[in-house]
């Protein structure tokens, strides 16, 4: 039985952080890991570039059972905290929009920065290890296909179960369970959400488009892509970490206008219809498919104010009701997790079993798309890693 200061089982952002900020104070630390090769969700991140921080992020950009749990953490360790690493390892980057950071070069950078440090901390990474069984005597201690470690502390960064192809399991979950701690029911986030078939849609397929999308009261201003299952793109990913089975989606077509004041407007000068202001507006096709639902093409000076307002309405609050979402196989991440009431918001340790610490994605804080779980797995790990 090998003995360490603490035991990490996840050799994702989280884990290997907190086993950096451990290994840096000077504790003997191994991360536990199945996969052969560390690292594999941050590979295929941001479109292989690694979005590895928002420059924005604050409690106010996660969602959580329990909202102010993750204030500590994103005080204690900031984006400009992590950029410092990045800087200190000589990796070019650059902000592509909206507080997002990505690497000029590929997503690996981010991961040799990662596993330099651990060997610089004296991090010992042990690949390929099932785990088969955790208990606690007087410490825990972990039996995996590569034989038993023990340690007085045990952190979990196993992730959630968003993109079985990388590795995703329910242990963290499983672990949690076992050593009495509560959950928050999970379910995908960030991904993309299907229609109904006979929702019409489907000759848009490849059709994007700037607009709001709202859910449960939260509204996302990006672009909208549709696909041949349904509805996509930043807008709809940002949404779909707050819809719910059942619920509707409100869509704003004109972001930045007032369709009322536009038909008005149009009406008023002269021979204008509803088809050519929608032109100058919208994408044609996304033009021509809401006309056809809408009555189609007609001059405005045939149509009274009611008419008008009811028509703007309909493009500012444009109602739909996804059948689903394509689950966890395209999430980004997985929404619930650890009920967080149970934790320490400073240490992220369970209070339901002392030693036992749980950061990252398996826990219930779900951030933003954009950087925004990235700058978590750093805090929640940076938080733990100064607790062993």
């Amino acid at each position: 039985m090998r003995p360490f200061d603490a035991l990490i089982i996840g050799g994702g952002a989280a884990g290997l952080w907190c086993a950096i900020t451990a290994g840096r104070r000077g504790r003997r630390v191994a991360v536990l890991d199945h996969a052969e090769r560390l690292g594999r969700k941050i590979l295929i991140s941001g479109g292989g570039r690694c979005n590895f921080t928002n420059l924005h992020a604050s409690p106010a950009n996660y969602l959580s059972a329990n909202p102010h749990f993750c204030t500590s953490a994103l005080a204690r360790f900031r984006p400009e905290d992590f950029v410092r690493e990045i800087e200190l390892a000589g990796i070019a980057y650059h902000e592509k929009k909206l507080g997002q950071l990505f690497c000029d070069g590929r997503a690996t950078q981010i991961v040799a920065l990662l596993l330099d440090a651990c060997a610089a901390a004296g991090v010992e990474l042990v690949t390929s290890c099932r785990i088969e069984q955790v208990a606690r005597v007087e410490a825990f201690v972990v039996q995996t296909s590569l034989g038993a470690f023990t340690a007085p502390r045990l952190v979990v960064a196993t992730g959630g179960l968003s993109l079985p192809p990388t590795g995703a399991s329910d242990l963290g979950y499983r672990l949690a369970r076992q050593f009495g701690c509560a959950m928050v029911e999970t379910a995908p986030a960030l991904v993309p959400l299907t229609l109904p078939e006979a929702d019409g849609l489907a000759g848009l397929s490849g059709l994007s488009t700037d607009c709001t999308v709202s859910a449960g009261g939260t509204a996302f201003r990006e672009h909208l892509l549709v696909t041949h299952r349904g509805l996509s793109g930043p807008a709809i990913l940002q949404a779909s970490s707050y819809w719910h089975a059942g619920a509707a989606l409100e869509i704003d077509l004109l972001p930045d206008q007032d369709a009322h004041e536009l038909f008005t407007t149009a009406r008023a000068a002269g021979s204008a219809t509803l088809g050519s202001v929608l032109a100058t507006r919208l994408p044609k096709r996304l033009a021509q498919w809401w006309l056809a639902g809408h009555g189609g093409d007609r001059p405005l000076q045939g149509l009274g104010a009611p008419a008008l307002v009811a028509l703007a309405e309909q493009l500012h609050r444009w109602r739909v009701v996804p059948a689903g979402s394509e689950g966890y196989r395209t999430a980004e991440v997985t929404r619930g997790g650890v009920d967080t009431h149970g934790l320490s918001s400073q240490t992220m340790e369970a209070r339901a079993q002392p030693g036992l610490h749980f950061i990252g994605e398996v826990v219930d804080v779900t951030g933003w798309l954009g950087g925004y779980n990235f700058q978590w797995a750093w805090a929640s790990g940076h938080a733990a890693g100064n607790a062993l």
